[in-house]
């Protein structure tokens, strides 16, 4: 098919449609109702995967064929399938692409998806990267699934990523620092949670079907500074408010490693409206999930985490974050939608 954008920039959710439309998006089960968001398209696992001993790019082979490499045993999800963390597991989506030229395509895990620490990567046949989806690509979709401080329970139809397509090369149009808010003043002095090592198992298709205190270790800083600690996961938030142009989607990314040994943002997609008052969000806070590496760093309220990269949309999509209901919007410091408050 040819496809022809009104000009570069990420696709709002009538193209999205129009792509399924015209079958550059296809999938083995009918779409859900709610699976297209403003500017991206959330993606289902089906009922294969694989328990692998090592994560891999495919390089020139198919997905499938590398992973007879690496494989340990195969997965059935009918049912539900215990992802144990700690482990690698590949599962096969429900989603197809045939991206028509000019189409790019990127994944990145979704909010719910970050904020319990899993890890998640997209994988395509013969792809050089995760994540990225190259112009004209025709086959399957997979992801690498790595939880990293729960133990987590999937089925087919599971949300764990989702997908943003691009038109063309769309320009930066700005890119903001993020710091991190350790004076957040809310019920308690809370200012973030760390995730307790040897909680039980969250089922992510729940929600609000989970203790928090089961989870979670609720932080308060000192003197507006909170230690991190090697290898433990903390859910904080940005000391700025975060606001998404109705015509236009951010990016998340992790700032220059070298300021500080810590990762920032598994979950990396704003659509547009979040944070906006046109979506009745104003105010809303971006959410970090931070994940330390070697030593221990003392993080300063304030400190800059994080960047904002914000790319124009085609068009206005024909909705806007949180029109239709969302966990997030309007947020401040909060857990997955798998919590109770």
């Amino acid at each position: 098919m040819t496809f022809t954008a009104s000009r570069p920039g990420i696709l709002p959710c009538q193209a999205i449609d129009t792509l399924i439309a015209a079958g550059a998006v296809t999938s083995d089960t009918p779409f859900d109702a709610d699976q297209v968001q403003p500017a991206s398209l959330d993606l289902r696992l089906s009922d294969r995967g694989w328990r692998v001993r090592a994560s891999f790019l495919p390089g020139e082979r198919t997905v499938e064929t590398r992973i007879q490499d690496v494989v340990m045993h195969t997965i059935d999800l009918d049912g539900g399938a215990v992802l144990e963390k700690g482990c690698v597991y590949i599962v096969k989506l429900q989603e197809r692409l045939s991206l028509p030229k000019g189409v790019v395509a990127r994944a990145n895990p979704k909010s719910s998806t970050g904020r319990v620490d899993v890890f998640v990567r997209l994988m395509t046949d013969r792809g050089a990267t995760f994540d990225d989806v190259a112009e004209g690509y025709d086959g399957p979709l997979y992801l690498e699934i790595a939880p990293q401080t729960f133990s987590v329970l999937v089925r087919p139809g599971t949300r764990l990523n989702q997908l943003r397509l691009k038109a063309g090369e769309p320009p930066r149009l700005e890119t903001r620092s993020v710091g991190v808010d350790l004076a957040f003043e809310n019920e308690g002095g809370i200012v973030g949670y760390r995730g307790r090592r040897h909680a039980g198992l969250i089922d992510l298709d729940k929600v609000n079907g989970h203790d928090p205190a089961d989870f979670w270790e609720p932080l308060r800083a000192q003197r507006g500074e909170l230690m991190l600690d090697p290898g433990e996961f903390y859910i904080l938030a940005s000391r700025e408010a975060v606001e998404i142009p109705v015509d236009q989607a951010a990016e998340m990314t992790p700032i220059d490693p070298s300021v500080g040994e810590f990762r920032v943002h598994y979950a990396g997609f704003f659509d547009p409206g979040f944070g906006t008052d046109e979506a009745h969000g104003a105010g809303s806070k971006g959410v970090l999930e931070v994940r330390t590496h070697d030593t221990p760093f003392m993080l300063e309220h304030g400190q800059i985490v994080a960047r904002l990269v914000y790319e124009p949309l085609t068009e206005r999509p024909d909705r806007l974050y949180g029109e239709g209901g969302s966990h997030y919007q309007s947020q401040g410091l909060k857990l997955s939608k798998h919590f109770r408050a």
